[in-house]
């Protein structure tokens, strides 16, 4: 009774990761709609968004939704603000955010090293290959593959962790800061509203 009428390809799909049906205007529109609707104090609101915005700065992919509501709940934040700002992360921002990381890491680590973008996705691949090689050689007689792990830590992953805690900071900050301000004016207007809702119920014949 849900399904849709006509299947969506697994091409349409992978599109609308990248770009929404209703258009990227309207994502973030949708996702600000429903920050400014929670029912929480502004500042608690805030500290999810930071949270939640800074969870997806660090390579910790695929778990960045339960990092993000761990933090917020340490730091008595909004659970669904935190979850919210996730959305951050996407298929335009994420390889962005890698590439500004690494090098950013590398150039705090004293190993300056220009990493390209096929370079960041090559180097992601080969460790893949290496830790499913690994999991097939433990049950079986093949050797172990560390040398390619090993040189993703060191070149890759190790870097783009150090790299990503400034721009995560500086970028939560700013979405905090700018969050304040708009759910407070959001939260303002509604009770405006409800109370003239209730004021002309009250004055009607």
């Amino acid at each position: 009774m849900f399904k849709r009428r006509t299947p969506m390809t697994w091409a349409k799909w992978a599109l609308h990761q990248i770009y929404p049906k209703g258009g990227l205007r309207r994502a973030w529109s949708y996702l600000w709609h429903r920050l400014r609707r929670l029912p929480d104090p502004p500042h608690r609101i805030a500290r999810g968004v930071f949270v939640g915005t800074f969870a997806n700065f660090p390579p910790i992919f695929g778990i960045q939704m339960p990092v993000a509501a761990l933090l917020a709940w340490a730091v008595r934040g909004n659970v669904w603000a935190a979850l919210l700002g996730t959305f951050l992360s996407n298929p335009i921002t994420t390889p962005l955010i890698a590439l500004v990381s690494l090098n950013l890491g590398h150039w705090m680590l004293g190993t300056p090293e220009q990493i390209s973008l096929n370079g960041v996705f090559a180097a992601f691949a080969a460790a893949g290959q290496d830790l499913w090689h690994n999991m097939g050689a433990a049950f079986t007689s093949q050797r172990a593959h560390w040398d390619g792990l090993i040189l993703f830590w060191h070149r890759i992953y190790f870097p783009y962790l150090i790299g990503s805690i400034l721009p995560g900071l500086a970028t939560s900050a700013l979405f905090a800061w700018v969050t304040v301000p708009i759910v407070s004016a959001a939260q303002a207007l509604r009770r405006k509203r409800l109370h003239n809702r209730i004021l002309a119920r009250k004055t009607r014949p």
